[in-house]
């Protein structure tokens, strides 16, 4: 019998994936990683007692302030606006659940992701797939190592959110089965960055003024971390609707501009970059690329400029934006590879 590690939320997805892996014959072990204040540990806990599977959970709140918030804040002051969460998965959940598994001996781990990994036809190297589901999580999960992918389960990869929701109720009998999903940062779930900053940080968030394209001053801003590239609302009132164009972290001066045609961009630099269903890229090549998680993937090329990748896009896109994550696919869905956007 083959043994999995699942990471246990208690939630929907997590639960009803340990349910389904325990029902295709593996020895299953449920595993809360606390990860910051609170957490649902209870919950997961009367899950796995439910299922009657061991619980365990693995207190990495350290590593995860370390490697996940400092990043987030220091981020957030260079006047980029990062993904916490894509960090998270590879270098804090993945890797945690990687050494729990070797600490029990166990073959795989799982967790409630939708997403597929599939060997690519061409490279044979594993990739995940894209779904043509609105819960689709590949460009969260592109950071992840070929070890890691070869480790891994998604057990509800390929369902739809609906049929995870009905064996919740009909089979596991859970009253949050209907639960609405969280759209929130974990550790910011009333969704204000800049109060969380600024309590973690401990003094207020650095301010600068608001300025045209020009240079010229329209204004005192609040504070770095209130602000994202394409911005509208929150802004104050300025006689028209105006958008965040810029923001520099080194002035904290952030550029507004009345034409929503100036946040539309075809360039992108990225760095920082995995490689998935391909080991590198040769010359230029056709890919889709997707600038954010509810972003369309778009029609591209890229090439490799030593430790980066250029990518120009066939249309200008809206509000490319620095810190957040690139991710190419190849006309069959397949992740071929990501990175962090440095520059548009």
């Amino acid at each position: 019998m083959k043994k999995a590690i699942i990471a246990m939320s208690g939630g929907v997805d997590s639960s009803v994936a340990a349910y389904l892996l325990k029902k295709r014959g593996y020895e299953v072990l449920g595993v809360t990683l606390r990860l910051w204040q609170g957490g649902a540990v209870d919950d997961a806990r009367q899950i796995c007692e439910m299922l009657e599977i061991p619980h365990y959970v693995a207190d990495i709140r350290e590593i995860f302030q370390k490697k996940v918030i400092d990043g987030f804040a220091a981020e957030y002051l260079a006047g980029r606006t990062p993904n916490p969460c894509i960090v998270c998965n590879r270098f804090v959940k993945w890797e945690n659940l990687l050494a729990i598994a070797r600490e029990h001996k166990a073959d795989f781990i799982a967790t409630g992701h939708y997403a597929q990994i599939v060997s690519h036809p061409d490279t044979r190297r594993l990739s995940i797939v894209a779904s043509n589901s609105p819960k689709d999580q590949s460009y969260a999960l592109y950071t992840l190592s070929q070890e890691a992918l070869a480790q891994t389960i998604f057990p509800i990869g390929d369902m739809p959110k609906e049929q995870v929701r009905e064996i919740a109720r009909k089979n596991l009998g859970l009253a949050m089965a209907d639960k609405p999903d969280s759209q929130e940062i974990c550790f910011v779930p009333d969704k204000n960055h800049a109060k969380f900053l600024a309590n973690y940080l401990g003094r207020p968030l650095p301010k600068g003024n608001f300025v045209d394209s020009a240079g010229k001053i329209l204004g005192e801003h609040k504070g770095l971390g209130n602000y994202t590239i394409g911005q509208r609302k929150g802004l104050g009132a300025f006689g028209a609707p105006v958008y965040v164009a810029e923001i520099d972290g080194a002035t904290a001066n952030i550029t507004l501009t009345p034409d929503e045609s100036e946040l539309f961009g075809s360039q992108m630099i990225v760095e920082s970059l995995n490689f998935m269903a391909y080991e590198d890229v040769d010359g230029e090549v056709e890919m889709l690329g997707k600038i954010r998680y509810a972003h369309k993937p778009a029609p591209c090329t890229i090439r490799r400029a030593g430790s980066k990748i250029i990518c120009n896009f066939k249309q200008p896109q809206r509000a490319i934006t620095p810190g957040q994550s690139a991710v190419f696919y190849d006309n069959q869905g397949h992740v071929i590879c990501g990175g962090i956007i440095c520059k548009s």
